[in-house]
């Protein structure tokens, strides 16, 4: 019998993956994550587990050291920029993630984040729960401009909605192809220049921190919205911020922010023309369901001795068995 810490917080005693863990004969322990856990906390958090199945929260080198039986990280989501997935490997631990299992509740959150904003739904819900009656006019997704940054499973997904819309799609993608997908393939300063709406769904590396940086919000048209919900490192919060001030940009939605949640004083906080949510895009119902299976699919092939079915990293020792 192996022992698994689940730290995904929509995760708990009874459900689907607990109970194909238990089938399996192996003991489950809960440690829902809920911000940081301090130095200590999180040294502790992995030790005398055999697997876990882990939130977007941190997990360093040194949390693995302080884990010497770990054999398995499986991630509850899509992105892993938050493991350092070489040094589980030097470790003899496999990293994994659930690639498509939410790319449509993705989708659908970014399309709302633009409608929200195409028609001032924020400054209309609070005036009326205020006691007032807003009737600003909108505008229409119909005959606009969506740049749609990364062209994997979200993307797509943001790009077919998009032109269900009635809107003109433009993608910047380092594997850009034409196979009736109805878009335009462009540079992303192009992209940039010409979008009304700035979507990004690309992976977060070391090679696009900033990605959209002060230069590139300079070219954004002053009608223009940046709507993310990749990662908070894509984004320079503090040029973002600037270019908002200045009018050199009409609005964004971020559902990702570089520290999460931020700080009170946090200028993004202040924005009535932001929309900021709580890192949720990916999390409905139906996307909890299937990552939460996919990730004990993965500990499971593991702990029996199998390779997992999406793994992110290839272990450089095979010596916890």
């Amino acid at each position: 019998m192996a022992s698994v810490l689940i730290t995904t917080d929509y995760l708990v005693p009874g459900d689907d993956v607990y109970s194909r863990l238990t089938a399996g004969g192996h003991s489950v322990t809960f440690a829902p994550h809920a911000g940081p856990r301090g130095r200590a906390g999180e040294l502790a958090l992995f030790g005398g587990f055999d697997a876990a199945i882990v939130a977007n929260e941190p997990v360093t080198s040194a949390m693995l050291d302080a884990a010497p039986t770990l054999r398995v990280i499986a991630r509850s989501g899509v992105g892993y920029d938050a493991i350092d997935t070489v040094a589980a490997a030097e470790r003899g631990i496999w990293v994994c993630n659930a690639p498509n299992v939410n790319h449509h509740a993705v989708a659908e959150m970014t399309i709302a984040l633009m409608l929200a904003i195409a028609r001032r739904l924020p400054d209309v819900i609070f005036g009326v729960r205020e006691g007032e009656w807003p009737r600003q006019g909108g505008t229409e997704l119909r005959g606009r401009t969506l740049g749609v940054v990364g062209f994997g499973p979200s993307g797509r997904a943001v790009a077919d909605l998009g032109r269900a819309f009635g809107m003109r799609v433009l993608v910047t993608t380092s594997h850009p192809h034409s196979d009736g997908d109805g878009v335009e393939f462009v540079d992303l300063d192009h992209l940039c220049r010409q979008s009304d709406y700035v979507s990004l769904h690309c992976k977060a590396d070391a090679t696009n921190i900033r990605l959209i940086n002060r230069g590139r919000l300079a070219t954004m048209k002053p009608t223009a919205v940046l709507i993310n919900t990749a990662r908070g490192s894509l984004v320079d919060e503090t040029a973002l911020c600037d270019a908002l001030e200045s009018g050199g940009l009409a609005g964004a939605a971020l559902d990702v922010l570089e520290n999460e949640p931020p700080p009170p004083d946090s200028r993004l906080r202040r924005r009535s023309d932001v929309i900021v949510t709580s890192h949720l895009a990916g999390q409905t119902a139906e996307a909890r369901k299937r990552a939460g299976i996919s990730a004990a699919e993965n500990v499971l092939d593991v702990l029996d001795g199998r390779p997992p079915r999406s793994p992110v990293n290839a272990p450089l020792l095979d010596s916890r068995s």
